[in-house]
């Protein structure tokens, strides 16, 4: 298959360049980090909200998720940055980058949540109030724990997407692991050893969680038998 490729690879010119790489791959783990811990406070607000007695506040949310969920993240980095962020004065384009990242993907743990809370039988909710229990007490008790379990398979594949969407950041010149192996290109000339390392480390971040969420799901499938 590779033999007649007719590509000299010159590694050495790369690895001088292997500190960008962890630098990068880091920073990608650090930014996927905490964009999918607010993603997910912003996804629990936003599920709240489509079931709201307030139907200011379910349009706001409904118009909130559809914006997102049908617009390329791409477009909404750079609108999100050069328009709002700038006008707002909020120059670190880090924490403004993941702060964008979770707002994309809190349109799609909302989703996850809010699914996952209306698969639960109407049977636990009326069982939950004849036992004298607060709206807020049976969410917390009672329909959240049971919700929670369903909805992780979907939220660790959620923070996969979050992984590699990352990448999109390089757009707007944060120092991840693309933006990193961009800049390697430019000094080496040296494209697929640039991109080589890039790809495999994207594999390593995504794939143990992929293997797990599979794992997850075939468990929790295991206990509703």
């Amino acid at each position: 298959m590779f033999k007649n490729l007719s590509y000299d690879f010159h590694w050495e010119s790369v690895y001088e360049y292997k500190q960008k790489f962890i630098d990068g791959f880091m920073m990608t783990i650090i930014i996927s980090f905490f964009a999918l811990i607010l993603s997910f406070i912003i996804g629990l607000f936003f599920a709240y909200a489509q079931n709201s007695k307030l139907l200011v506040l379910r349009f706001f949310a409904r118009f909130y998720i559809e914006i997102i969920r049908g617009t390329p993240l791409l477009v909404q980095i750079l609108i999100f940055f050069y328009v709002f962020a700038n006008n707002l004065g909020f120059e670190n384009r880090y924490v403004v980058g993941t702060f964008i990242l979770a707002l994309f993907a809190g349109a799609y743990v909302s989703e996850i949540i809010r699914g996952a809370i209306e698969s639960i039988d109407k049977e636990q909710y009326e069982a939950s109030l004849s036992l004298g229990l607060t709206n807020f007490q049976m969410y917390l008790y009672v329909i959240f724990p049971q919700a929670f379990s369903r909805m992780l398979p979907a939220l660790t594949g959620q923070l996969a997407s979050i992984i590699k969407d990352s990448s999109l950041l390089s757009i707007i010149s944060i120092s991840e692991f693309t933006m990193n192996a961009q800049e390697v290109n430019a000094y080496t000339y040296s494209t697929l050893e640039s991109y080589i390392p890039l790809a495999l480390g994207y594999l390593m971040l995504t794939y143990p969680i992929s293997f797990y969420t599979n794992r997850l799901e075939s468990k929790i499938q295991r206990q509703r038998r």
